[in-house]
């Protein structure tokens, strides 16, 4: 069986008098992405859309907290089955955040709070954008390190690269708090993966996948910006790629978390709706800018 890279699902211990406390490597790409989102954010809010500074920093945190609770609401509705407690639900540190109920859930914080302000949300949305970029491209890092979000198994004839890349460990190193990478507990439930190997399957590394569609998609937020001809259409533009992305993607991810009904998976029905709507807004308001 092929070689794998090593994955870092833990970057540190903390020791404690009740234990040692992992930091977990999708909770400092979480909290990076939320700190360079403020900076970006910030940049545009301020230098493109003059919002006055503490607004715009409010508006920020209502929309972060609400995003993590709109992605976290998402996850545990499509995973009830894997949670023994409620007090579970609030367990971040490994993960279980779904990146279309973090986007619909900051917009809705945002648009509460802007319009308490009676400021626009589209302005917002705008400087936004490349923020929901970047933060896809991190926390995608961080899903990769511990192991989550990942694809189908490569065939036989994959590169060796891809399959170096995209081929997780079983863990030994964390006693009985991680059992195994996500993709090789799934190969062992479904696919007869055997208990002691050392590593899954070969998969499609589709978290990698989404780091490189994250960094494209800022780069053509950051065009857009630069011949932007109403607000509104740099996060439009942004919608309209992700979820034409996420829907194919969707084809290729194997993981159990995701949710399903009428054939699609949970995110592929968002985008089915998400995808038209956004369309018919871009024209909308297109048509009367000019």
């Amino acid at each position: 069986m092929e070689k794998c890279l090593t994955m870092h699902p833990v970057l540190f211990e903390i020791p404690t008098p009740w234990g040692g406390q992992y930091i977990y490597s999708y909770g400092v790409m979480l909290t990076l992405s939320l700190l360079m989102g403020l900076v970006i954010v910030g940049h545009f809010g301020t230098k493109k859309e003059s919002f006055h500074q503490e607004i715009l920093a409010n508006c920020y945190v209502v929309t972060a907290v609400s995003a993590i609770v709109g992605s976290r609401i998402l996850y545990v509705i499509t995973n009830l089955e894997s949670f023994s407690s409620p007090i579970q639900w609030l367990d971040l540190r490994s993960g279980g955040l779904v990146a279309y109920g973090g986007f619909l859930g900051g917009a809705l914080g945002a648009a509460s709070y802007l319009r308490l302000k009676k400021r626009p949300f589209l302005a917002f949305a705008d400087a936004a954008a490349p923020a929901l970029a970047f933060g896809l491209s991190c926390t995608r890092v961080g899903c990769y390190l511990y192991g989550c979000d990942f694809g189908v198994r490569l065939s036989r004839n994959a590169p060796e690269w891809l399959k170096a890349i995209g081929t997780f460990p079983r863990w030994s190193q964390f006693g009985d708090r991680l059992r195994g990478s996500p993709a090789f507990i799934h190969h062992v439930d479904l696919y007869n993966l055997a208990p002691d190997a050392t590593h899954a399957y070969p998969v499609h590394p589709t978290q990698l996948y989404e780091v490189v569609a994250g960094m494209l998609l800022l780069i053509i937020c950051l065009i857009v910006w630069r011949r932007r001809l109403f607000r509104g259409q740099v996060i439009l533009v942004l919608a309209l790629g992700y979820g034409v992305w996420r829907f194919f993607l969707e084809y290729i991810r194997d993981d159990p978390e995701r949710g399903a009904a009428f054939g699609f998976s949970t995110s592929q029905l968002i985008s089915i709706l998400l995808v038209p709507s956004c369309a018919l807004a871009y024209v909308q308001l297109r048509k009367a800018t000019f």
